[in-house]
């Protein structure tokens, strides 16, 4: 889509997407804020901080602002599980990244090799050096497909059985694999650790439990959930929730199983247990969910903790070190502890935003504070859902139990709001900058 003036329109043609890419590179050298990623956090944060200094009276020239990001498309993550149910094509969910950048903002297509801090610079891959009054880096994180041996190699096989909705290239796949099992045992796992959206591997076993029983195939396959952590959800009034309605519906478990590697020939797949020792599993239908990480070249960097998180204040997003206070992070490349979801970054993102601008602006942070609210809308069947938030401490921080009561209880409103209003909102309002999490268009006002 063609993001202009905050406005967005139809998608532009593929055949211009080079002639995109071309026009909207820039090759500025130095910029008043710098934002490393042009995913869901990176976009929202340079089309919020450009509106904020404009309220303020003190607009930024264009191209002050640059995101550094050389993908060629952008993608709405969230979807990719309405397209392994069948609810969404997957077309739905990717635009070209150019496309979304509006001309007030630099786009740089390139990627980021290495971070001087200590000079608020970077170098890029092509060894280009890139210098910033501010940094943001919104790098999303790295999903481990060879940490599971055997898993490329199955997924690429159409034959094997083996899908995930963790990539664009394979959530169709999904639907593809539940839609023609008719018999044998469907395997949903997640791994220890942190992953994008926790609750997204239960997600799609739901939708799949569910579509099994409308067509009727219930009682001829078996459905199991092998997990690596000791729980179904680390939110305990949830996962308490969620593991009632496991055994009610019949769906297996295995805790604190962590799948080591695949066998796709022989349709087996290997567990570590928590003891260091390892099982076998065959299956019919296997689901996985591959481990995750921060990006190699976060990695190991002066901005970086001990595991390769961008390590940031977890109220004001703000870097720990004070020599590096020019510098800010949020989303799943951060060192935030809570869950990394699209919603979590929808609440983050105005708070990064109002200590950025006051640090350019007075050289403080403001009052402006993020409790750790996060959120998965947790499909549990067609025309359901169980609406999960929370903050940090995992303490449930729910938005519409005083209107509706207890949000365990899953609802139709919620399904449409994950299904229809936040993809809506996404490409029309969030990464525009114009959305706000649980008080949706409404920018929250800082004391």
């Amino acid at each position: 889509m063609l993001a202009t003036c905050g406005r967005v329109t139809a998608p532009r043609p593929r055949w211009t997407l080079a002639l995109a890419r071309y026009a909207s590179t820039s090759t500025k050298d130095k910029f008043r804020v710098l934002v490393i990623g042009g995913g869901s956090g990176g976009l929202t944060v340079a089309n919020q901080i450009c509106d904020r200094f404009k309220a303020a009276g003190k607009p930024l020239n264009p191209g002050d602002v640059g995101i550094l990001d050389a993908a060629d498309y952008h993608y709405y993550q969230p979807g990719w599980t309405l397209v392994g149910a069948g609810l969404r094509p997957k077309t739905d969910f990717r635009r070209p990244l150019p496309s979304l950048v509006p001309s007030h903002i630099s786009h740089i297509a390139e990627n980021v090799k290495s971070f001087y801090p200590e000079t608020s610079s970077v170098k890029t891959t092509s060894g280009r050096e890139i210098s910033y009054d501010s940094l943001v880096v919104a790098a999303g994180l790295k999903i481990n497909w060879d940490g599971v041996a055997g898993l490329p190699q199955a997924l690429a096989d159409s034959s094997s059985g083996v899908s995930s909705i963790y990539s664009y290239d394979t959530c169709d796949k999904v639907l593809h694999d539940v839609d023609a099992l008719r018999s044998g045992n469907a395997i949903f796992t997640q791994p220890a650790g942190i992953i994008k959206c926790p609750g997204a591997p239960q997600k799609i076993m739901w939708m799949t439990w569910d579509k099994y029983q409308k067509s009727g195939r219930g009682n001829n396959i078996k459905i199991d959930f092998m997990t690596g952590l000791p729980f179904m959800f680390s939110v305990k009034k949830y996962s308490d929730a969620l593991n009632a309605l496991r055994i009610e519906r019949g769906i297996g478990a295995e805790f604190e199983h962590n799948l080591v590697s695949i066998d796709a020939a022989n349709r087996k797949a290997t567990f570590q247990k928590s003891d260091g020792s390892t099982v076998d599993r065959d299956f019919t239908l296997l689901h996985v969910t591959p481990p995750m990480g921060p990006p190699d070249f976060i990695k190991g960097t002066p901005i970086a903790d001990a595991v390769g998180w961008v390590e940031v204040d977890r109220a004001t997003l703000r870097h720990v070190k004070p020599e590096f206070g020019n510098i800010f992070a949020l989303g799943d490349c951060s060192s935030l502890p809570t869950s990394k979801t699209a919603a979590a970054i929808t609440s983050q993102a105005p708070i990064l935003t109002e200590n950025l601008f006051s640090v350019m602006d007075t050289g403080k942070v403001s009052s402006a504070r993020y409790d750790g609210y996060t959120s998965c809308p947790l499909l549990t069947g067609y025309g359901e859902l169980m609406l999960t938030e929370f903050k940090y401490g995992f303490e449930p921080k729910e938005s519409f139990a005083k209107y509706v009561g207890d949000q365990t209880k899953r609802r139709r409103l919620f399904y449409h709001f994950k299904k229809d209003l936040f993809p809506w909102a996404y490409w029309n309002h969030m990464i525009n900058g114009k959305w706000f999490g649980p008080s949706g268009p409404f920018r929250p006002k800082f004391v």
